[in-house]
């Protein structure tokens, strides 16, 4: 029995939530949910983004489903305080091409793997001058480096890569981006079979859109990771078909790259696709491989037929038509 704490969110948070749940129930798994608040709604109710009682259900929880929530001016984000609360210090995005997604390329297959805990989303500001500027603080750990170094060559292994490439920019960051080379080049060492190299960001961010056949498994600081992840993703048909898990050493929290999207949030047409997708990188942080393969060949099926699309993906359908779709393929498995 698994217990996995819901956190629906904002927006069109709830409806990709409902429809990978009602495909995750055709599962043969046993499951137990709680629900919990945070986001906007959350704040407009109970004053605050991220209740502790929220927290605390994350926990001690097995694993934690996310769907997305809506920014609250002047308000901690919810999901940064549940990555440092709950030490979720690995952030891992697949990008990889679709069946039937039209995209830039039909053949990718690679990882991001960004430090989830430190950098510039330290929330360390402060205005000076006046309130006429204001300054943030990049925090940049050994530990933090190296933790995030060594989950990246866990995850060649994993999955079959040969090769880790680094992304910082040490050439004008030498402090910070210093300390994290320096902790790539030690864990390194400790995986002679897998090729390790360095790339400056910027040359990363041309050669993504340039070569990105290039690349097997990036790992990054946490700003770094957060653009070239998005970036990646529109080379596979956007961010509505990328999913993202955040790992710790006890914790695991799943949630789709995108947005509450409230431009369409209540006409139950958002793609369910990348809610699906971190539903299956739940699985696989189960151990549970052949749930998680019928999972993904379920929903590529569909969306391979093109008969049962919501209107992003070229079709008509509803979110939860595609939901019955994805769980009518599965249960023929």
């Amino acid at each position: 029995m698994y217990l996995i704490t819901l956190i629906p969110g904002d927006g069109i948070g709830p409806e990709v939530m409902d429809a990978a749940l009602y495909v995750l129930e055709a599962l043969n798994l046993e499951i137990d949910y709680q629900k919990a608040s945070a986001g906007n709604t959350c704040f407009n109710t109970l004053g605050t983004t991220i209740p502790e009682e929220t927290i605390e259900m994350a926990r001690n929880a097995d694993a934690t489903l996310f769907g997305a929530v809506t920014t609250v001016p002047g308000q901690k984000s919810a999901i940064i305080t549940l990555r440092k609360v709950m030490n979720l210090y690995a952030n891992l995005r697949p990008i990889k091409s679709l069946p039937g997604v039209k995209s830039i390329y039909t053949d990718l297959d690679f990882l991001i793997i960004r430090e989830n805990s430190e950098g510039l989303y330290s929330g360390k500001e402060k205005y000076i001058m006046g309130g006429n500027g204001a300054t943030a603080i990049r925090v940049i750990t050994r530990n933090a480096s190296e933790n995030i170094c060594k989950f990246a060559f866990e995850q060649a292994i994993k999955k079959g890569k040969n090769k880790v490439t680094a992304v910082h920019k040490a050439n004008v960051l030498p402090k910070t981006d210093g300390i994290f080379k320096k902790a790539f080049c030690k864990v390194a060492d400790g995986y002679p079979g897998i090729e390790a190299e360095e790339m400056y960001v910027d040359a990363a961010a041309m050669s993504l859109v340039t070569q990105p056949h290039h690349f097997q498994v990036l790992v990054t600081t946490n700003l770094f990771g957060d653009i070239l992840s998005d970036e990646a993703a529109g080379l596979v048909g956007g961010l509505g078909m990328v999913p993202s898990a955040n790992i710790g050493d006890e914790n695991g929290l799943f949630e789709p790259v995108h947005g509450s999207a409230p431009d369409i949030a209540g006409q139950g047409i958002a793609n369910p696709t990348a809610m699906i997708l971190s539903v299956s990188l739940m699985l696989q942080y189960f151990e549970e491989y052949q749930e998680s393969l019928k999972l993904e060949s379920a929903l590529y099926n569909v969306l391979e037929d093109k008969k049962v699309l919501t209107p992003d993906l070229g079709g008509t359908s509803s979110t939860k038509k595609m939901a019955v779709e994805v769980r009518k393929k599965l249960q023929e498995c």
